[in-house]
């Protein structure tokens, strides 16, 4: 027993100023200052752990006392008994009826129960000085089995047939583990076509990534459909002509097979960020149907698990694909639009479900439902569950890096994985970052309300 007990808690609203460069900018969020709901859990020794889930600016200090009020739960637990049974935490930290009756599992209380449950995670990768994802793929088909949360989806997946797949999977683990530290996990790029940059910017932005090994780009659209056309042809142009692909650059047909690769193997997905009804969604598609997109992404409202099968149908003679996921509010959406049969490519975010423990189990439907998983960060899909990455991509968003302790990092267009006994989740951030950029008293943000602060000017908006 390590005698360790959770004694206090520190909860931070960081917002870096990502509006002023038009980063993040989509059809539905024109006004993105990225930002974090970040926890740091204390405990009577030297262990701690960091959390955090994510907005965009405003509303961010709504999170934060959310995230408070669910961490008061945790104070003088023991953490050998949270981390013998992750499930059981995690079942514990969405069981308060007061905070349930405010979801229940969606919304506010449930990013901050994201944070909370990250923090742990964290923390409990730090104890075993481990990366997390070391943490997880080293787990026994059990103790994966016991850190998912199957309630309310037992009718599309048991923990017995959860059980029964990770075991077919485990001969192999150690071997994809190897694999993936030594290639790297492949992974694309948003950060070419967010919808605030200039035509000069996409064009230098697409160039670069080319020279950095990124074969698949997304571009965000839903404002305009023949200037979506164009900026999608523009893209298009560059990443189909021989000549500026990198000397030596082979890309594997297997990985682009369904993806509408163009002929250097470069592929396009477009993102419209919930912004269409569903009649809406499918004209507009077929508007873009020319650049050839492998999917469209958040088509339209992220509940809505019948509009993204109607949407899938209508498509698929086009032979562009659907994905969603980011805003899912939990493993229940999942379930609903794998059901459905809605949606190609399941995408899963850490800070909008509850935490890992949710993670988990989308991974395990998606295995069940032969669905590819390309998430915003991950990759114990490949070693611990599908065994399977041909086709699979994480997101890579190339901003604001400088502010973690342990960032992540790419080198031929794949992740980096992290190594080391103190990296946990890499979700730790310099406190010399979340000092500047706490909101509204830190550094940037005071000098921003005397007048002294940069001012955005993108899409003609004056911010």
């Amino acid at each position: 027993m390590s005698g360790l007990k959770i004694t206090d808690f520190s909860v931070h609203d960081v917002r870096y100023p990502t509006n002023v460069t038009g980063d993040g900018t989509d059809a539905m969020n024109k006004e993105c200052d990225y930002s974090a709901a970040y926890i740091v859990v204390n405990t009577n020794g030297d262990l701690k752990g960091q959390g955090m889930t994510f907005t965009i600016g405003r509303g961010n200090e709504i999170v934060c006392f959310a995230i408070t009020e669910v961490a008061k739960r945790i104070v003088g637990m023991e953490i050998d008994s949270i981390f013998a049974d992750m499930g059981a935490f995690f079942s514990f930290l969405i069981s308060d009826p007061q905070h349930r009756w405010l979801g229940p599992e969606k919304g506010v209380i449930h990013l901050a129960t994201a944070a909370v449950s990250n923090a742990l995670w964290d923390m409990m990768a730090k104890y075993n000085k481990k990366p997390l994802w070391k943490l997880i793929c080293d787990f026994t088909p059990e103790e994966f089995v016991r850190s998912t949360c199957f309630r309310y989806c037992t009718d599309f997946i048991t923990p017995e047939e959860a059980l029964a797949l990770l075991k077919a999977k485990e001969g192999g683990k150690k071997a994809r583990e190897e694999e993936v530290i030594r290639r790297g996990y492949p992974a694309y790029t948003t950060s070419v076509g967010w919808l605030g940059y200039s035509d000069e910017k996409v064009r230098r932005l697409t160039h670069e990534s080319l020279a950095q090994g990124f074969n698949v780009f997304k571009l965000k659209v839903g404002a305009d459909a023949q200037d979506d056309l164009r900026r999608g042809q523009l893209i298009r142009s560059i990443i189909d002509d021989p000549a500026n692909m990198p000397k030596d650059r082979k890309v594997d047909p297997a990985t682009v097979a369904d993806k509408n690769a163009g002929p250097t193997g470069c592929v396009l997905m477009v993102d419209a960020n919930q912004v269409w009804d569903v009649p809406q969604a499918i004209e507009y598609m077929k508007v873009l149907e020319p650049i050839k997109p492998w999917f469209i992404e958040e088509p339209t409202a992220p509940d809505d698990a019948v509009g993204h099968a109607t949407i899938r149908k209508a498509l698929k003679p086009l032979g562009i694909q659907v994905a969603t996921g980011e805003h899912a509010h939990n493993r229940m959406t999942f379930k609903q639009l794998l059901q459905l049969d809605a949606i190609d490519v399941v995408q899963i975010d850490s800070c909008r479900t509850g935490g890992i423990q949710e993670i988990l189990t989308v991974l395990l439907m998606a295995a069940k439902a032969g669905k590819i998983v390309c998430p915003h960060s991950g990759g114990i899909d490949y070693i611990c569950v599908s065994g399977d990455m041909t086709r699979n991509v994480l997101e890579y968003v190339d901003h604001l890096h400088e502010n973690f302790v342990h960032p992540i990092t790419t080198k031929d267009g794949r992740y980096v994985v992290p190594l080391g006994e103190d990296v946990g989740y890499s979700i730790e951030m310099k406190a010399e970052s979340v000092e500047r950029f706490t909101y509204p008293t830190g550094a940037y943000w005071t000098a921003v309300a005397e007048g002294k602060g940069p001012v955005a000017d993108h899409l003609g908006l004056k911010l």
